[in-house]
C-alpha cells in the first residue's frame, strides 16, 4: 500500500495515477478527509492527554499546600479530560480502521517509465524473438484442445463430469508432458542461483492481503469453507491463486539483513483462480481454467536495486522459451493494463499458431501470456511488513518486491502443442524437454479408453 505520508506529501501525484490507471472507483478526497480527521483526532488527544498531566502533577501540590477545594476541582477536571480523551481515541481508532480499510484500495503509482495509455492496446512492444527461424508449421495447425483430444492425451468431457466446467484431465503423454515442463524450469532457474521453495498451498487472509490479492480481488479467488480446528480456522483459507502468495509471506514481518539481499526463491504450485473466460475459443481449451501449474519467481532486493533486477528478471522468466525454441514477444504494460499492485510490469508472451484471431502476429495464431515480470517497489513490502536492516545499527527499512512466472506450463504446453505439430497429427518434443522424457522425440498418441471412444476413433 502506499504510506500515509507519501499520500499527504504527494497528492497530485497519486492523483494523476489514479487518472492514468482508469481507477474512478477510488475517492480519494475521501480517504484524505479520513486522514486529516484522524490527525486532528489524534492531535487533539495529545493535547488532553497534556493538560490531564499537568492537572494531575497540580493535585499533589495543592493538597500539600492545604488548598482542598481548589485540589477537588482539579480532580474532577481530571476525570472529564479522561472521559473526553476515551471518546477521542475511540473515535480515533474507528477512523484509522476506516483510513487503513481504504489505503488497501488505492493501487500503486506507475513508474516514470511505464507507457500512459487506457488499455491492452497501448501496450508498447518491447522486442520479439524466434521469429527470424521459423520451423515450418503443420498445414493447417490444429487448435491444441481439438489436437489434444484426437491424441486422447486431454479430456475435457471428462474433467468436467469429475469436477465442473474449466478442470481437464490430462493423460499419457499429456500428463508426461506437463512434468516435463515443470521441472525442466525448475532446472532452468537454479542455474540462474534461484532456491527451490515447496510452500503450503492454502493461505491465510493476511497473507492474500500482504499481496494485494485482497481485498481487491476476492472474487477471482477459492475460498475454503469449513468448520474451525484445533490450532487453525478453515474459514481463513484460501486455495493459492499464485505460488507469489506463500512465497511473498514467508517473511511476513520479518526483518532481512543487508547480507541476506538479493533474495531468489522459486516455487512450482497448482494455481486456483475463476477465471472467467471470453467469448470465442478462450472458453475451450487449457488457455482459461480454473487450476493450472506454474512456476514463480519471487526476488527480495534493495530499493536501489529493484529496477536493474527486474530488467534481469524479464530475461530469467524468458529463457525457458529460448531454450524451448518457441517463439515469444516482450510487452512494456501501460498504465490501463498494469494490474493492481505493479510499480512497472512486463508481459511475457508466447506465439501458439493454432488459432487464428486478430491478435496474432503477421504469421496468424495468437498471443498468450505466461509470464508477468512486475516490480512492486514497496507497495507489497508496507502490507505485508517485509523489512530489511542496511546496516546493523541502522533503522529497518522497506525491501522492494518482484516477480515473475517461470512460467505458465498449461499455455506453454498449448504453444508446443500447436507449434511443434506436425502435419500427420503428432507432435515433436522440443530437444530440450528430451530427456526429461526419457529421450523420446514425437508425441504420437494413445487409444482412447471406454465405450464411450467407440465411434470417436478406437477400434471395436
Amino acid at each position: 500500500m502506499l504510506s500515509r505520508q507519501y499520500l499527504r506529501e504527494h497528492t497530485d501525484e497519486v492523483r494523476q495515477a489514479l487518472v492514468d490507471r482508469g481507477a474512478d472507483d477510488v475517492d480519494l478526497d475521501r480517504v484524505l478527509e479520513i486522514d486529516t480527521e484522524w490527525r486532528d483526532h489524534k492531535n487533539r488527544g495529545d493535547e488532553l492527554r497534556h493538560e490531564r498531566n499537568q492537572i494531575s502533577d497540580r493535585i499533589g501540590d495543592l493538597k500539600a499546600a492545604g488548598e482542598d477545594e481548589e485540589a477537588e476541582g482539579a480532580i474532577e477536571r481530571s476525570q472529564e479530560l479522561k472521559d473526553e480523551i476515551q471518546q477521542i481515541e475511540k473515535r480515533a481508532d474507528e477512523l484509522e480502521t476506516e483510513l487503513d480499510t481504504a489505503l488497501l484500495e488505492i493501487p500503486n503509482v506507475p513508474h516514470e517509465s511505464v507507457p500512459v495509455g487506457a488499455d491492452e492496446s497501448d501496450n508498447v512492444e518491447v522486442r520479439r524473438e524466434g521469429f527470424d527461424d521459423l520451423r515450418e508449421l503443420a498445414d493447417p495447425v490444429v487448435p491444441h484442445y481439438d489436437l489434444g483430444e484426437e491424441l486422447d492425451i486431454l479430456d475435457f468431457e471428462r474433467g468436467a463430469k469429475v469436477t465442473g466446467g474449466g478442470f481437464y484431465f490430462l493423460k499419457g503423454d499429456g500428463a508426461r508432458l506437463e512434468h516435463a515442463l515443470i521441472q525442466f524450469m525448475l532446472d532452468v532457474h537454479r542455474e540462474q542461483s534461484y532456491v527451490d521453495v515447496f510452500p503450503p498451498i492454502p493461505v491465510n487472509s493476511a497473507s492474500m492481503t500482504g499481496t494485494s490479492q485482497l481485498p481487491k480481488f476476492n472474487e477471482d479467488a477459492y475460498r475454503v469453507g469449513g468448520d474451525e480446528h484445533e490450532g487453525y480456522d478453515d474459514d481463513d483459507l484460501w486455495l493459492c491463486p499464485t505460488a507469489e502468495v506463500p512465497v511473498t509471506n514467508m517473511y511476513r514481518d520479518d526483518i532481512l539483513l543487508d547480507d541476506d539481499l538479493p533474495v531468489k526463491h522459486q516455487a512450482y504450485t497448482p494455481n486456483f483462480r475463476r477465471e472467467a473466460g471470453e467469448h470465442g475459443t478462450e472458453t475451450r481449451g487449457i488457455v482459461r481454467v480454473h487450476q493450472f501449474n506454474k512456476v514463480e519467481l519471487v526476488n527480495f532486493v534493495r530499493p536501489e536495486e529493484s529496477y536493474d533486477r527486474h530488467e534481469e528478471l524479464v530475461e530469467e522468466a524468458a529463457e525457458p522459451l529460448r531454450r524451448l525454441g518457441l517463439p515469444y514477444r516482450v510487452l512494456h504494460m501501460c498504465t490501463g493494463d498494469l494490474g493492481f499492485a505493479p510499480a512497472k510490469k512486463y508481459d511475457i508472451e508466447v506465439w501458439a499458431p493454432g488459432d487464428d484471431m486478430d491478435d496474432g502476429p503477421e504469421e496468424g495464431g495468437r498471443w498468450l501470456e505466461v509470464s508477468s515480470a512486475s516490480n512492486f517497489e514497496d507497495f507489497q513490502a508496507r502490507r505485508a511488513g517485509l523489512r530489511y536492516r542496511p546496516e546493523r545499527h541502522e533503522s529497518a527499512e522497506y525491501l522492494h518486491t518482484l516477480n515473475a512466472s517461470g512460467t505458465a506450463v498449461g499455455r506453454v504446453m498449448v504453444a508446443i502443442l500447436e507449434y511443434y505439430q506436425n502435419s500427420d497429427g503428432t507432435v515433436e518434443v522440443p530437444e530440450a524437454l528430451r530427456p526429461y522424457m526419457g529421450g523420446q522425440e514425437v508425441i504420437e498418441g494413445h487409444e482412447p479408453v471406454g465405450e464411450s471412444a467407440v465411434g470417436a476413433g478406437k477400434k471395436e
